[in-house]
């Protein structure tokens, strides 16, 4: 379900791994992700994480079949823990975080590429909030990114944004064909890694304090 890659250079991939499924974040899917960062995390010869998805989306979003079985208590007990954990997770991950976007990040897949500290997309790459027609989205690190103007237009309309749109609002770094993905990540990676792990952490930790989006029981307080 989540597939971690071997140290190489102080660098890990993490791989959503659910593609039948369009790597949508099922609540194990997520915990995973979350035990997985917390695990990296505490690794002294870790220095950058790479995340991406298996075949030709990046994530679908929340898996809304959870959602409809919310009344019983073995899904109603762990779905918002869950979430809130993986949020929390995600943000605080105290060192940099990079989205290897491999296709549509959609919904809850939008706020996790959202959430890293850097997107690479490939061409095939898209980023839309279509949960607007049921639900609320999450809003504030998207502000944090590209200001409110786009933030807001986004939220609102769920319309879809295109790799080409994607870089043009900088929302990704850069856009490349999707069998040269992981190598740019990797690239993007080895230039935070000529740093020393103390001082990414610091430098990560400033840009945990002036988001400030974990303040609070939700992303949005």
């Amino acid at each position: 379900m989540l597939v971690v890659g071997p140290l190489d250079d102080g660098v890990v991939v993490l791989t959503l791994n659910r593609p039948d499924k369009r790597n949508a974040l099922c609540i194990e899917l997520r915990d995973a992700v979350s035990d997985a960062l917390d695990q990296l995390a505490a690794d002294g010869d870790v220095k950058v994480v790479i995340l991406t998805g298996a075949g030709d989306v990046f994530c679908a979003g929340f898996d809304l079949r959870e959602f409809e079985r919310m009344d019983e208590p073995e899904i109603g007990a762990r779905l918002w823990p869950s979430s809130d954990r993986f949020h929390r997770t995600c943000l605080d991950f105290p060192l940099p975080l990079i989205a290897a976007v491999n296709g549509p990040a959609l919904a809850g897949g939008f706020d996790l590429a959202v959430m890293c500290d850097v997107r690479i997309a490939s061409e095939t790459a898209a980023f839309a909030h279509p949960e607007i027609t049921f639900s609320e989205v999450v809003y504030g690190p998207l502000h944090d990114l590209v200001g409110g103007a786009v933030a807001r237009e986004l939220c609102l309309t769920g319309r879809r944004v295109d790799a080409a749109e994607a870089l043009a609002l900088r929302l990704v770094a850069t856009v490349v064909p999707g069998d040269q993905l992981l190598d740019e990540a990797r690239r993007y990676a080895a230039l935070m890694t000529q740093a020393p792990r103390d001082v990414l952490l610091r430098t990560k930790a400033k840009i945990v304090r002036r988001a400030g989006v974990t303040q609070g029981a939700t992303l949005d307080l």
